[in-house]
């Protein structure tokens, strides 16, 4: 019988059982070209990162196999699927976030693209990372939000949040992923990063409108034990910045 976690799964839980928070780059492969994105890669590398995501909303381009591709040549990090589609699914990565949009109530992204998925992943011997995805209100519509056609979770309702960790946990989910959104005015509340973080047994992983170190530090100490950044990388391409953000979340 396959094991539920595979290995990229249990050396992120020794990453934080090692450092206390793991930091994540994410690089889109649409808005980037495969170069671009391997000079962030290389930078993210540089500057401490302990695992690479790459994906979006969309896949206007296709270019995420040839994206990772580049990478994995050039870097050696864990590279991991940020998928908004089945359309996602390549081979070239190390492990995919199997992200169930459990926030939302569109079955599409509840359970409809993974039932495409799956077959593909086993064909490929590609990991399945099982990850609740919870959307959170971030002071503007996101296209993650427009996409799936969901409604994000209240920034004041932290006990909403609590539920939808639970729920996750409860269905064998093994990380529970809150994000505000790429463009994001604001980050996730570091009180519902405490509330959730509080109530469930499964680590919590927060993205979208972390603009610095001292806001990723503070969302860790909060209890996230995953923090993501993506913008802020993409747009300053400063390797000492993406230094100082793995230094706060590893120091926090």
């Amino acid at each position: 019988m396959e094991s539920v976690t595979g290995p990229v799964y249990r050396r992120m839980i020794e990453t934080i059982g090692r450092v206390g928070a793991l930091y994540m780059v994410l690089l889109d492969p649409d808005r980037l070209t495969p170069d671009e994105n391997v000079h962030l890669a290389a930078l993210a590398a540089a500057g401490g990162v302990d695992v690479l995501l790459v994906g979006g909303s969309l896949s206007l381009e296709g270019r995420c196999s040839e994206t990772i591709a580049a990478i994995k040549r050039e870097v050696d990090l864990p590279v991991v699927i940020f998928p908004g589609n089945v359309g996602f699914v390549a081979p070239e990565a190390d492990a995919i976030l199997f992200l169930s949009l459990v926030s939302g109530r569109n079955p599409q992204f509840l359970i409809g693209e993974h039932v495409q998925a799956a077959p593909r992943l086993k064909r490929i011997g590609l990991e399945p990372i099982p990850t609740a995805y919870m959307l959170v209100e971030g002071g503007a519509t996101t296209s993650v939000e427009f996409m799936s056609g969901t409604r994000p979770i209240p920034r004041t309702k932290p006990d909403i949040a609590m539920a939808h960790a639970l729920a996750a946990q409860y269905l064998g989910l093994r990380i529970a992923f809150f994000d505000a959104g790429s463009g994001a005015k604001a980050p996730v509340p570091e009180e519902i990063v405490s509330a959730v973080a509080g109530y469930v047994d499964i680590p919590v992983m927060v993205g979208g409108g972390i603009r610095d170190p001292e806001t990723a530090a503070r969302i860790v100490r909060a209890g996230a034990k995953l923090i993501v950044t993506g913008d802020v990388v993409e747009r300053t391409r400063d390797g000492g910045l993406v230094r100082a953000f793995a230094d706060a979340v590893h120091g926090a």
